[in-house]
């Protein structure tokens, strides 16, 4: 056993961390009562969490150091969330609701066609002339904004009506006649440019299903992937793969770490940084990306002060500084995914992969399986809150699929950086991917051919409930062999039921 993977975590941040969220949250769903309520529980589970240690360790008195800093960060992000939703009562837009408005918007993401329209989040620069700020939700014509893209000022007429969530938006806007574009900073021009050559030298070197697919896989651009492909994914639980997540960002930067041995660990770091701030300003910053940037950097840190990098107290870091900000990160369920799936990757998949090798597994095997299976575990509820789904095959899609997502990753984003300087280099190893990606396709349209590939659960918190009761009970009854033998029975069941019904649809198109 290693003694590095057996060394014990370092949770001291943790309790901080999880007490800023649960406050933030709190305080935007519920306002004041809300975040009061968080901190209270926050100190209340503290107290008892380091009474019960501290009984079962000898002349330890650990409790009230401990109660008194998350009653302190309780105190202080209740306080900056209620001002914050205040606030929002108060902005000017709050009292145009239902009325018409000249305004000017920055994009803050590409934007989504949805049916007949098209929406996008923006930030608010200016309301019938005058300055203002905040976030909102726009609502217009698809062909009115056709060539807009993250980062380009439009001013439109728009009807101003309230927010349909709790989520710091202080309005949403429906575009009324036709909108006028502005000129985007040269940043952002920069990055669209990225965002299109490498698009079409996808186009240019790859098959169609193919070329759509990796924008989506190396820079999260969703925008070509077909609709049956986008099925296809969420049916096998790999639509993780088409946002840009920590995974990314740690195979790119881990990329450039590995330089170090040629160009020394100092100048490997600052080149990792600059990649990372062009990669986050490129892929724009999500919910997952400024989360895996923010730990990035903070383990890029470590890295230059010689440090043994510790991943929770990285992610509690991240966490603590992205409430303050960007506070509406807490009622995100993609923010609240990619932290709690790095979570299980830290602190669930190494004990089972040690578990798994002392039984007599390989250990990349052991690894592959604990990774894929501690992820699955502990986002499916969220998954099944949220879209009212869960995906039967996902652990085995995900297994499948693992070998080929880092080779995806790092040629797709190598070829995306030369895409504007080299188009011909960015095409030739845009090819690369080509049997990578064929088999990633053929992963995910296999899995979702499985007879009950993904059943319908309750949506909401009742769903949620349901798959972490469920989650939890089938690891606790892990333990029994028959309880393992079954799982294997039905698995092979279901595998040939698959295989059947395949056959047979061959079969009849051949007739």
């Amino acid at each position: 056993m290693d003694g590095a993977d057996a060394s014990p975590l370092d949770l001291r941040l943790v309790p901080a961390a999880v007490t800023a969220w649960a406050v933030t949250a709190s305080g935007i769903l519920w306002h004041t009562a809300g975040a009061v309520l968080a901190a209270l529980v926050a100190v209340a589970a503290t107290a008892a969490v380091g009474w019960f240690a501290d009984a079962r360790r000898p002349g330890g008195r650990t409790v009230g150091p401990g109660v008194l800093a998350v009653a302190a960060v309780g105190c202080a992000f209740a306080v900056a969330i209620g001002l914050q939703v205040g606030q929002l009562r108060e902005h000017p837009v709050a009292q145009r609701y239902g009325t018409l408005a000249s305004v000017v918007v920055t994009p803050t993401e590409t934007p989504r066609v949805i049916g007949a329209r098209t929406m996008f989040r923006a930030s608010l620069l200016l309301l019938d002339g005058h300055e203002v700020s905040g976030r909102v939700v726009v609502f217009a014509s698809t062909g009115d904004v056709a060539e807009l893209t993250a980062g380009t000022p439009v001013r439109l007429k728009a009807r101003i009506g309230r927010p349909t969530r709790r989520d710091l938006t202080v309005a949403v806007l429906s575009a009324v006649g036709d909108p006028t574009l502005g000129e985007a900073a040269a940043i952002h021009r920069a990055a669209h440019g990225v965002r299109a050559e490498f698009a079409a030298a996808a186009r240019r070197s790859l098959p169609v299903d193919q070329a759509a697919t990796l924008p989506a896989l190396v820079l999260g651009d969703t925008s070509a992937v077909p609709r049956p492909t986008t099925e296809e994914f969420r049916a096998a639980g790999l639509t993780h793969l088409t946002a840009v997540s920590g995974a990314n960002v740690t195979i790119v930067c881990g990329a450039v770490l590995l330089s170090a041995g040629l160009i020394g660990p100092r100048f490997a770091v600052a080149v990792a940084a600059v990649a990372l701030l062009a990669f986050v300003v490129v892929v724009q910053p999500t919910a997952s990306v400024l989360r895996a940037a923010v730990m990035g950097a903070i383990t890029l840190l470590a890295v230059l002060s010689y440090r043994r990098r510790q991943a929770i107290p990285a992610l509690s870091a991240s966490v603590l500084v992205l409430m303050i900000a960007a506070p509406e990160l807490a009622v995100d369920i993609g923010f609240a995914l990619s932290v709690s799936a790095t979570a299980a990757l830290v602190v669930i998949a190494p004990v089972w992969s040690r578990r798994l090798v002392a039984r007599g597994w390989p250990k990349p095997l052991a690894d592959a399986v604990s990774v894929a299976v501690a992820a699955q575990l502990v986002t499916a509820p969220l998954v099944a809150g949220m879209a009212g789904t869960f995906s039967v095959v996902a652990v085995a899609a995900n297994l499948a699929v693992a070998p080929v997502v880092v080779p995806i990753t790092v040629l797709g984003t190598a070829a995306a950086a030369l895409s504007p300087l080299w188009p011909a280099g960015a095409g030739l190893l845009i090819r690369f991917t080509g049997p990578e990606l064929w088999w990633l396709l053929g992963v995910a349209r296999w899995a979702a051919s499985v007879p009950g590939a993904s059943l319908a659960v309750p949506s909401g918190p009742a769903g949620a409930a349901v798959i972490a009761a469920a989650g939890i009970a089938l690891v606790g009854a892990w333990r029994w062999r028959w309880v393992r033998r079954a799982a294997f029975g039905a698995t092979i069941c279901l595998l040939a039921w698959t295989v059947s019904g395949l056959s047979g649809g061959r079969d009849t198109i051949g007739g």
